[in-house]
């Protein structure tokens, strides 16, 4: 079944043309992506497809009652709404009684108004979507539904609006960058909620990991034109290879058929007859062909930048804190020539605060950042993308510098190393305030390359990137012999890049891991099961001196035995202890597998939290039972 229908579509600014007669289609069920590099139209072709009517031609069309709701990148809040009340504002009968059942409890001495609310909710069956709602606001992280969303930070703001369409599951979500200002968890958790989603999806987004869990089709606009590929992000891959396989082959063969024809229409006389002009009409043509270009991401440049010494940057008893809260707290850590380290953490443990103090624009609380004569800093930070108005995109690069050198005593231009980085000769005299979003991000990130520095922080790099531009910069930070900071959210790039990762686990500790992003998540469930092995282990032991405990040991308490009803309770606790046990492993398991459905996690989680108060109960009634049995 059809839930949209894109038809001849065509968007140009001015003498640019975005894309041309683009048509294609979301079936219900399908999750697509429409991938292509920065400033090639993405998010405007989601806002003409969402009728904000700036498209120069061509028809959008939504089948008939198909709900669709869109997820911008910026979000236009009424400042003095409530979270509780945007995210239910949709007027759907659950969200409609869960209001009212809220507004209700706030006024107990109304019965009449609470037995009514009540009855909504029971009618339509609104409590079990009540516990999606909170849910959802609680792995998103919005813990205070009753504040008013003027008091939100911008990211705050963008994952209430996520929640709100979450929580309305329509038929078809079209989400621009869903997973920015999500931290890792977070984004885990949307992948599995959105994989199992049975609404239609059509997104923009550059995690490349998202793209492989979620999608079962990859839209890419390239030269204004549209390529789908029934897959997720890996398949996709794979069959665009081989297409620039089968180009480059076509090209190849019609530029060795083309030199013929060339050399036959260089002897032909000006007068032609019939099958000469065909043979000509048909030179141009394979012109065409044979003049096209196959784009390869890859950066094989090699800069020579200067030599670290055996100093570089040495933390000693380091801390910082403010106020009450703790970020960092007596971190020793000295760097090494050419490693690259990966950070992360919840958002407000400290990692830009971190990154801040290296570069000597936050002073610690307490300790000494040493860094060594020979190190060169380069610093790419989040809102560090601000250029001066009126400024040419190459004179931003050449205002650092005109070369940078190579190894071997070579070096590049400026305007090849923006080459280098996909912006072709046609653009380096834009204006820079006439550039997207992402190719401003990009721009900035070469200002600070450009520099030329051995010890490199990247804070946040790949927000805004495209995953052409992503898959550049890896190759570039791949053969980057300084050292490399980076703290990111996309574990496809850190999973890449990193060798090791200090995790801020919050009030001022930092731990060292060993390897990749995937190292990191493998030390956090091996943290949980160990965890759960010792608490188990605990209770055992509890258990055990409990029944070593001699009546007499208390000289002040009569020797009591249990009566015949506390005796059938205390037979019968130790097997039911067991089974809760087994069950909150069970559902435990159900949980981590992700697989489960958003309502089915949601009832799994309160379930989970039930099974562990009544073990908590149960297991404090044994022991105050096994004194006495």
């Amino acid at each position: 079944m059809n839930y949209l229908s894109v038809e001849n579509l065509t968007k140009s600014f001015g003498d640019r043309i975005l894309f041309e007669d683009l048509t294609f289609g979301i079936d219900k069920g399908e999750k697509v992506a429409i991938v292509a590099k920065n400033g090639n139209g993405k998010s405007t072709l989601l806002k003409i497809i969402c009728g904000d009517g700036t498209e120069d031609s061509g028809r959008i069309i939504f089948r008939k009652d198909v709900r669709v709701d869109y997820l911008e990148q910026a979000e236009n809040f009424d400042p003095e709404k409530l979270i509780f009340d945007e995210v239910l504002a949709t007027e759907t009968v659950e969200n409609l009684a869960i209001r009212a059942y809220e507004a209700a409890i706030k006024n107990p001495e109304d019965a009449d108004a609470y037995e009514k609310a009540f009855e909504q909710m029971n009618a339509t069956n609104a409590w079990d979507y009540d516990v999606k709602v909170n849910t959802i606001l609680s792995q998103l992280k919005i813990e205070n539904k009753m504040a008013a969303i003027g008091t939100l930070s911008g990211g705050q703001k963008k994952r209430v609006a996520l929640a709100k369409i979450l929580i309305n599951e329509p038929d078809l979500m079209i989400l621009d960058e869903p997973t920015n200002h999500l931290d890792l968890d977070m984004i885990e958790w949307l992948e599995t909620y959105l994989a199992k989603s049975k609404s239609a999806i059509m997104m923009v987004t550059h995690d490349r990991y998202f793209l492989e869990v979620v999608c079962t089709a990859i839209i890419e606009l390239e030269d204004q034109k549209i390529y789908k590929y029934n897959g997720n992000f890996s398949y996709y891959l794979e069959k665009k290879a081989e297409r620039q396989e089968m180009l480059a082959a076509t090209i190849g063969k019609a530029k060795n058929l083309m030199r013929t024809e060339l050399d036959w229409i260089r002897r032909q006389p000006k007068a032609r007859g019939t099958k000469q002009k065909a043979r000509t009409d048909a030179f141009v043509g394979l012109k065409e062909t044979a003049t096209q270009h196959v784009q390869k991401d890859a950066l094989e440049i090699r800069v020579q930048m200067s030599r670290l010494g055996s100093k570089i940057v040495e933390l000693h008893k380091l801390g910082k804190w403010f106020g009450d809260k703790k970020i960092i707290n007596q971190l020793d850590y000295g760097f090494k020539r050419g490693e690259k380290l990966g950070i992360v953490g919840a958002n407000g443990t400290g990692k830009s605060t971190f990154l801040n103090m290296l570069v000597g624009t936050e002073e610690p609380s307490k300790g000494k950042i040493s860094v060594g004569e020979t190190v060169v800093m380069g610093y790419y930070h989040q809102s560090g993308a601000n250029f001066k108005a009126g400024k040419k995109m190459l004179e931003v690069i050449t205002d650092i510098a005109e070369f940078i050198p190579l190894d071997k005593g070579k070096r590049m231009s400026a305007a090849q190393f923006l080459e280098k980085f996909l912006f072709p000769r046609s653009m380096h005299y834009i204006d820079v305030d006439k550039l997207s979003g992402g190719e401003k991000k990009r721009l900035y990130l070469m200002t600070i390359l450009m520099k030329n520095p051995n010890f490199l922080i990247l804070d946040e790099p790949t927000n805004d990137l495209d995953i052409f531009i992503l898959g550049v910069l890896e190759d570039y930070l791949l053969r980057f012999e300084g050292c490399l900071i980076i703290v990111s959210h996309d574990r496809y790039f850190l999973d890449k890049l990193v060798d090791h990762t200090l995790y801020f686990r919050g009030e001022g500790e930092v731990k060292d891991i060993i390897g990749n992003y995937t190292a990191y998540r493998k030390f956090l469930k091996d943290e949980v099961s160990e965890t759960r092995k010792l608490e188990k282990a605990a209770k055992e032991k509890a258990k055990e001196k409990a029944k070593e405990i001699p009546a007499a040991a208390n000289p002040d308490k009569k020797k009591l035995k249990l009566s015949y009803k506390e005796q059938v309770e205390f037979d019968g606790l130790e097997e039911l202890i067991e089974k809760l046990g087994i069950e909150r492993d069970e559902l435990t398991t159900a949980l981590n597998s992700g697989t489960l459905a958003g309502d089915e996690a949601s009832t799994k989680a309160i379930r989970l939290g039930a099974v562990g108060r009544e073990i908590e109960e149960k297991e404090s009634r044994w022991l105050e039972l096994a004194e006495y049995a």
